[in-house]
């Protein structure tokens, strides 16, 4: 088995183990599978298009799909996460989120919700997201690229509820103002702060807590599956950013 960058250490394939408590004995191991879907995300190569060295591309397949359905990428999010921000002396549920979405382009062979961007110019489908002041992964929907920011913050929003018992406030930019912030207030309980941004300032300079996201926006760039939504369901497409923030907690760990 040839050594990639992406394959899992020992600790990290521990940490995995402790979570998903899987001791079934299988003709390939599940490190083996994670480090096929490791390696699939950060080079960007296609599902058929996996090195012989790695189980068959279909099992790999399956686990993915199969994780991907019933939670298990989540869960690990969610675990991995919550060991980290304690291991830097952090409240295992934040107490602020921050809120944005990145347009990204699809492929020419389509799949569920494209739409076009007028603002970025964009046809595909937008990653919602939102992260702690971390910048890690709180929860994630995947929509077309069409559908206004204010329209569809309300479902990645709800996937907060209850999972956070600290959490009280939200950053965001302008395209979330109106009446989205009474609705959210409304329904979660949870307050909406908006930062501008002063164009009339000739220096750059970050934004309050927005800068995070935006930090977060460039970690996915250097997963080259995440170039593009290569995905044709947009499930399929929420998994692989969640992966994504996987490998990323976990490299954390050595």
């Amino acid at each position: 088995m040839i050594n990639y960058p992406t394959n899992l250490t020992d600790i990290q394939y521990d940490a995995i183990l402790a979570i998903i408590n899987d001791k079934r004995k299988r003709n390939h191991s599940l490190r083996e599978i994670f480090n096929a879907i490791f390696y699939l995300l950060k080079t960007g190569c296609q599902w058929r298009m996996l090195p012989k060295e790695f189980p068959n591309w279909k099992l790999v397949y399956y686990y993915f799909s199969k994780w991907r359905s019933d939670g298990t990428f989540e869960e690990l999010n969610d675990v991995l996460r919550d060991n980290y921000r304690r291991k830097i002396q952090r409240h295992r549920s934040p107490s602020v989120g921050i809120i944005d979405s990145q347009s990204v382009k699809t492929t020419r062979v389509g799949g569920q919700a494209r739409g076009y961007d007028g603002n970025k110019r964009i046809k595909g489908r937008k990653r919602h997201i939102i992260t702690d002041t971390q910048g890690l992964l709180l929860s994630v929907n995947v929509h077309s690229a069409q559908e206004h920011d204010s329209k569809t913050a309300m479902e990645v929003i709800g996937l907060l509820d209850r999972k956070f018992e600290r959490m009280k406030t939200i950053y965001a930019d302008g395209g979330y103002r109106g009446g989205l912030i009474e609705n959210v207030y409304s329904e979660y309980g949870l307050n909406m702060k908006i930062t501008l941004r002063n164009d009339k300032s000739e220096d750059f300079k970050p934004l309050p807590k927005r800068w995070i996201i935006e930090r977060t926006f460039s970690w996915l760039e250097n997963f080259r599956r995440l170039a593009k939504d290569y995905e044709y369901k947009t499930s399929a497409s929420i998994a692989m950013i969640t992966v994504a923030f996987i490998m990323l907690m976990l490299n954390k760990i050595n």
